[in-house]
């Protein structure tokens, strides 16, 4: 049985490689193939316990049998049919460009909605005491933005939204310029606000995107992996415990309804 195996983040810099082909001479559970490569190339050491598994890019859990082909993705702790929120392409994206929150606003606005709430995670120039230099992102980007999708789809069936967007920045993101922004729009305040909160919670836990933070005197991967090497079990440099995605920054609600000719202020 051949499998395409691909590597990110800490797994693809301690391996030296991004993706080969290996060769099994059986059927393999996700759990056998993660024993099996801990008994080769010492993943286990490097915390396989931690290391979430996706074929074809979804996730599958350690009992999923692997078939012939199958392209197998190792996921280290990440920094995580779609209605009318995925009728607009480009909505839900990865780029290597400074994200331009006034255009994503854009994207989601519309006649029906009388509310729009963004989020915008930006980086900052401190963590843990010590002064960051910069941070870099890398991602599984096909991925990515597959469950941006999902999580804007599950946001849309708890609430009654009009257009979700969910852009994250990959690369080196300057200290001070954004990360990852999210703008929701419905047809009221509270639905864009809930909504757009559990977006980025949702996904700073199933998102595979990575973090390395540059720092005086080193340099870590934010996550539990590196955190094993570092002890750094504290919030990351964006303000979120382990997988340290965007900082949490200020949610702001555009209320129409409310405010015709400009931005609103959400009411408490």
């Amino acid at each position: 049985m051949k499998l395409n195996l691909l590597y990110f983040g800490i797994l693809r810099e301690r391996l030296g490689r991004a993706s080969e082909q290996r060769e099994f001479p059986r059927e393999l559970t996700v759990q056998q193939l993660l024993q099996e490569l801990g008994r080769t190339d010492g993943l286990l050491a490097l915390g396989a316990g931690s290391i979430r598994v996706a074929v074809h890019r979804e996730y599958v859990d350690n009992a999923h049998v692997l078939a012939d082909g199958d392209e197998v993705a190792l996921i280290p702790p990440v920094a995580g049919g779609v209605g009318a929120v995925d009728r607009d392409a480009g909505l839900c994206r990865m780029t290597t460009d400074a994200i331009d929150l006034d255009a994503i606003v854009s994207a989601v606005r519309d006649p029906a909605a009388g509310a729009i709430t963004t989020f915008l995670g930006t980086t900052r120039a401190t963590n843990r005491g010590r002064a960051v230099l910069r941070l870099e992102y890398e991602a599984y980007d096909d991925m990515a933005v597959s469950e941006f999708r999902k999580i804007a789809a599950e946001a849309a069936r708890r609430w009654e939204l009009v257009r979700v967007s969910i852009v994250h920045r990959v690369g080196v993101v300057p200290l001070g310029e954004a990360s990852v922004a999210i703008a929701v729009s419905a047809p009221h305040r509270r639905e864009s606000i809930e909504a757009c909160h559990y977006c980025i919670d949702a996904l700073k836990l199933v998102a595979p995107i990575w973090k390395k933070e540059f720092f005086e005197g080193g340099e870590v991967w934010i996550g539990s992996l590196a955190d094993c090497d570092h002890g750094d079990h504290q919030e990351g440099s964006e303000g979120h415990a382990g997988n340290g995605h965007a900082q949490d920054g200020p949610a702001h609600s555009h209320d129409n309804a409310a405010h015709p000719h400009g931005p609103g202020r959400p009411r408490g």
